[in-house]
């Protein structure tokens, strides 16, 4: 692992390609799984002050699930994360696009409606993050949807932690993105002098 100041990087983020391939995955990220997408504490309260510059990117479904349930919701857990539609179905901020899932918040980003481009958690996934109270740990989660993506980060050489660059550096910073390269080069020259790690 490589640890820069307080975020500890599994060495799985740096050995381990991936780039989503939407033409074979459709976006299921934002479709499956027991929740909504996790939200930091101060994602909720711009998640409330965004609304009426995200909701015209919205569908019905989702607009309604949104209204019913609120902007963010705390789920089973306790863990606070955007809405369902249904309770089960898609993140209540995603749309289809020519049969593929994506973020309406992140369409009203690009579209210059607004500063939030979406919650960090899906801009740095597969790298999710476990916060402890001196350290955040920094790991690649492996989840079935996401098979196309290794064939397809192999094909193009692109490790995780290079996937997730923006989002990195939104989190953590330039500096500290910086800092990992420089120590993720240097892990690969020891590795090539000794054979191993």
């Amino acid at each position: 692992m490589i640890k820069i100041g307080r975020a500890v990087v599994s060495l799985e983020v740096i050995e381990n390609k991936f780039c989503c391939d939407l033409g074979k995955c459709f976006g299921s990220c934002c479709v499956q799984g027991d929740s909504g997408a996790p939200l930091e504490d101060n994602e909720t309260g711009i998640l409330d002050d965004e609304w009426e510059n995200v909701k015209p990117f919205l569908r019905k479904e989702g607009i309604e699930a949104i209204e019913k349930q609120g902007r963010w919701i705390v789920d089973e857990d306790n863990d606070k994360v955007t809405p369902l539609v249904d309770d089960k179905k898609e993140c209540a901020y995603a749309i289809f696009e020519n049969g593929i899932a994506k973020c309406g918040i992140e369409k009203a980003y690009n579209q210059g409606k607004t500063d939030f481009r979406k919650p960090v958690s899906c801009h740095l996934y597969p790298v999710r993050i476990q916060k402890y109270r001196d350290f955040d740990a920094l790991n690649y989660d492996q989840w079935n949807i996401c098979k196309p993506a290794i064939p397809n980060g192999q094909k193009n050489g692109i490790p995780v932690y290079t996937f997730v660059k923006d989002a990195l550096i939104r989190k953590y910073g330039e500096e500290w993105y910086h800092y990992l390269t420089v120590a993720v080069e240097k892990l690969k020259e020891s590795k090539d002098m000794s054979g191993s790690y």
